[in-house]
């Protein structure tokens, strides 16, 4: 993901993939102008990348011109597109290949298209690397297309967004929707469980729980499931690419949401770094890391309280439960100062009724979009 100005962009199109388009446009024109001398019309700004890689895999003589069209008459706009800054040269009787970035609308391309009937081309067609054909609703034909695309707004390979943008090497479209993406920490006691339940409902989150997900693939016996499997059986810590490589697979089932709870991930800050890598291949991020906050003494009455109902042996021992509690401490302070770096470090009071509780959660969330 990238950011340009007050704007963030998803990844779109690769730069493998816009070769592959330009491969395809530069073939189509040495076939139909061998053994002619072409000029290239390159229509500034958007087109500088893409005019210079068609006109390097031209195989016969060219002539280049680069051009900005012009509707301005000293200081003023008349609003209507009437001259080509920067040709240098008559074309008249000419072969002409003009070079667009884009093609949406189509307005530049009408106006073009009067201007170089003024010249008297003898001849002249249009290439562009992106067609939008949602968009086009002007009746000149597009002669080379390097892909069509949806009518998204794009930036890179020479597209911008206010100035910015044009070098880099592959194609980002707008991120319209803004995820919500929470890390809830909490320790055990601390109804991290609960909260997690209402907010999933509230907000209209995924919640994707380490354990839940282990367990599901464990299983159902997929490919990462056995491969974590193997390790467990051994007695090994599953390595973190397994784990993110499972979760990953469940954040792309809902991409189209309003974002997810990560509920026992991540616990280190290796970890922390996978999880940041992997929300920014897929155009969102972490918003922020939401630790509920309990006295120990009252953790170990709550567990103490629960193991008499929950028949968990690990609830039902003091020493067991603040050794549970110390390991906790010791695994989100790290991730603590990882996230505070980031500003996106919140404490709750985790101390009241689930209802005062879950009004403090949602009031960190509230401020986040």
């Amino acid at each position: 993901m990238v950011q340009l100005h007050d704007l963030k962009f998803t990844p779109f199109i690769s730069e493998a993939e816009i070769n592959v388009g330009i491969e395809k446009v530069a073939a189509k024109i040495n076939e139909d102008f061998e053994g002619k001398t072409p000029v290239f019309l390159g229509v500034l700004n958007g087109a500088f990348l893409f005019a210079s890689e068609v006109i390097k895999r031209f195989k016969g003589d060219c002539e280049v011109s680069f051009v900005k069209l012009s509707s301005y008459e000293g200081t003023s706009t008349t609003g209507a597109v009437n001259s080509l800054m920067g040709l240098t040269q008559s074309l008249e009787g000419r072969h002409v290949v003009v070079i667009e970035d884009i093609v949406d609308t189509g307005n530049t391309l009408e106006s073009l298209d009067k201007i170089l009937e003024a010249e008297k081309v003898a001849q002249y067609k249009i290439a562009t690397l992106f067609y939008k054909p949602n968009s086009y609703k002007k009746s000149l034909p597009i002669d080379y297309v390097g892909m069509e695309i949806p009518n998204d707004f794009i930036v890179g390979y020479g597209l911008d967004y206010d100035g910015l943008g044009r070098n880099l090497t592959q194609v980002y479209k707008l991120k319209e929707t803004k995820m919500t993406n929470i890390v809830l920490f909490g320790p055990p006691g601390a109804g991290k469980g609960t909260q997690a339940t209402i907010l999933k409902e509230a907000y209209n989150l995924k919640h994707i729980s380490t354990g839940d997900v282990f367990r599901f693939n464990i299983k159902n016996e997929t490919e990462l499931g056995m491969m974590a499997k193997s390790y467990m059986d051994k007695g090994q810590l599953v390595p973190d690419a397994v784990t993110i490589d499972m979760l990953k697979a469940e954040v792309q089932k809902d991409l189209d949401g309003n974002g997810f709870i990560f509920d026992g991930f991540p616990r280190t800050v290796a970890q922390a770094e996978a999880l940041e890598e992997l929300l920014n291949d897929e155009g969102t991020e972490v918003s922020a890391m939401i630790a509920l906050e309990v006295e120990d003494d009252l953790l170990v009455q709550r567990l103490l309280e629960r193991g008499k109902t929950s028949g968990r042996p690990d609830d039902a021992n003091e020493e067991v439960i603040r050794r549970r509690i110390k390991v906790y401490y010791e695994e989100t302070a790290i991730l603590k100062q990882f996230y505070l770096k980031q500003n996106k470090y919140f404490g709750v009071n985790g101390v009241g009724s689930i209802e005062e509780i879950t009004n403090r959660l949602k009031a960190v969330i509230d401020q986040l979009s």
